[in-house]
């Protein structure tokens, strides 16, 4: 049975939390404070962080505590940094007074969700990447300033499509080669871009970094 962990909360638990940089999509290479909740019900079979799936093998901490964490760890006084709320997935949390108190601090507010569950938290960028295994809901879609699309096969363009058709008319539209078949379907996507211009093409390049 699917239990949805949305309610008003002090608390949330955090699988790992570090200052790196974004490694794909739009943002792509900028300085980012990473903050991966536990917690999804989504199960993809590709999945790289199926340790964030359950929830209770993660320690909870403070609203407070978590913020002194980014606080902490980006130690960047003169310019704005953005704050990436990942999982796992986020949204099986209310993330109104994490994002609130963020921002209240300064940071950019920046979300990874599949949108699956209900919209909640103040955000600067919402990235959703939908997956096959519980479709997005249409509150998330209508509010994503990135879509992200990870292509495991031939069949996942049509399904991308189906969701820039669903997207307001500004969102980024990415296609994301899934990591262990790289090799295999990054042609693909390359040759469907060029097919299809108004799509980019989205690499993680932190794994070719080799860093967090």
């Amino acid at each position: 049975m699917t239990t949805n962990l949305q309610h008003t909360q002090q608390s949330l638990p955090v699988m790992e939390h570090f200052y790196t940089i974004q490694g794909e999509g739009y943002h792509q290479g900028k300085a980012a404070y990473f903050l991966r909740l536990g917690g999804c019900d989504v199960g993809c079979v590709w999945c790289d962080v199926k340790d964030s799936w359950d929830a209770d093998k993660h320690p909870k901490f403070d609203i407070d505590e978590i913020v002194n964490f980014v606080v902490a760890g980006s130690s960047v006084k003169d310019n704005a940094v953005m704050v990436v709320i990942t999982g796992g997935e986020p949204l099986m949390h209310s993330l109104d007074q994490l994002t609130s108190k963020l921002k209240d601090k300064g940071f950019l507010t920046n979300m990874e969700t599949s949108g699956s569950h209900p919209l909640s938290g103040n955000w600067d960028w919402i990235c959703l990447s939908p997956k096959k295994f519980k479709a997005p809901l249409p509150e998330v879609i209508a509010a994503a300033n990135e879509l992200k699309v990870v292509i495991f096969n031939k069949s996942d363009f049509e399904w991308a499509e189906q969701f820039a058709a669903q997207v307001n008319p500004e969102c980024k539209l990415y296609l994301q080669p899934e990591w262990d078949k790289a090799s295999i379907v990054t042609p693909l996507i390359i040759d469907y871009i060029k097919q299809h211009p108004k799509w980019r093409i989205s690499l993680q390049v932190h794994k070719y970094m080799n860093i967090p």
